[in-house]
């Protein structure tokens, strides 16, 4: 059964774990410079995880019982990717600090592995993307070590001797974080199987952050950011494949969900008590 939507604090391993619940999926309560403070620390004593970015579509799936599921029960961070759900958490009362995007998250990680000296595999993206996107990270970040790059064929995850020899490939190069960009949930899947071959290392799903680091998939302008728009310029782009998610299935649960957040925050509020003279 998920969880009521609000706020807890969890006790980890060394700090306490503020969460709070969007459509029973528990969201950690963290800025994007707290996310890479995290990787560091693990880093620094050989540990890692899976950190995961949900966005509304995401948050619709999972509510109707998506195998990445399972995924988000393991993952050590999970950050609100999607300005929407920023908005819902407002409106419950409970809100989330700042949008932590996977397409900025590989920039700044990249700038964390790169003062620490821990390698970098990119994985996805178009044919060619991989070793571009290394290319800029690299001219950003000096110093950043990349363990290995590889583009995976398309259909890898449905043929198990490829996936396999992927994974093993991958945990040859022993990278200390791994960017996945590959489509959702595929990504995450995948780097559920990653994080039991390699568990010292970071694994975070970007999707097309890694075309987009390699300027090959055009990121949405700033105003697009701002307004939390980005899906509608998303949209433009790909009416034909965005078309239904976004406005048949997505935009309903988004409506559904902060009319939740809503009603959550009235039923949470102190009522006042009027006593009568008799």
């Amino acid at each position: 059964m998920p969880a009521p939507d609000g706020l807890e604090d969890e006790a980890g391993d060394t700090a306490i774990r503020r969460r709070i619940f969007l459509a029973g999926v528990a969201i950690d309560v963290v800025t994007e410079d707290d996310v890479c403070a995290q990787v560091a620390a693990g880093l620094s004593r050989g540990r890692g995880g899976i950190i995961v970015t949900p966005n509304v579509d995401h948050l619709r799936r999972l509510s109707r019982g998506d195998p990445m599921a399972s995924i988000y029960r393991r993952a050590a961070l999970v950050v609100a990717d999607g300005t929407p759900l920023i908005w819902a958490s407002r409106l419950a009362g409970t809100p989330l600090p700042a949008r932590v995007p996977g397409s900025d998250l590989v920039w700044s990680i990249s700038a964390t592995a790169a003062a620490v000296g821990a390698p970098v595999a990119i994985v996805g993206g178009m044919p060619g993307s991989a070793e571009r996107a290394a290319d800029r990270l690299t001219q950003c970040n000096p110093g950043l070590q990349i363990a290995g790059l590889a583009c995976p064929p398309f259909g890898f995850d449905e043929d198990p001797e490829v996936l396999q020899a992927l994974i093993r490939e991958i945990a040859g190069w022993r990278p200390a974080v791994v960017f996945t960009g590959l489509s959702s949930p595929k990504g995450d899947l995948f780097n559920g199987l990653l994080a039991d071959a390699i568990p010292a290392a970071w694994l975070l799903g970007v999707g097309a952050a890694i075309d987009m680091v390699a300027v090959r998939v055009r990121r949405a302008p700033t105003w697009a950011h701002r307004t939390g728009l980005e899906w509608l310029f998303r949209l433009a782009q790909e009416p034909g494949r965005l078309g239904r998610r976004y406005l048949i299935e997505d935009l309903p649960f988004a409506c559904s969900l902060f009319a939740r957040c809503v009603a959550q925050r009235v039923a949470r509020r102190p009522r006042s008590i009027t006593r009568r003279e008799g």
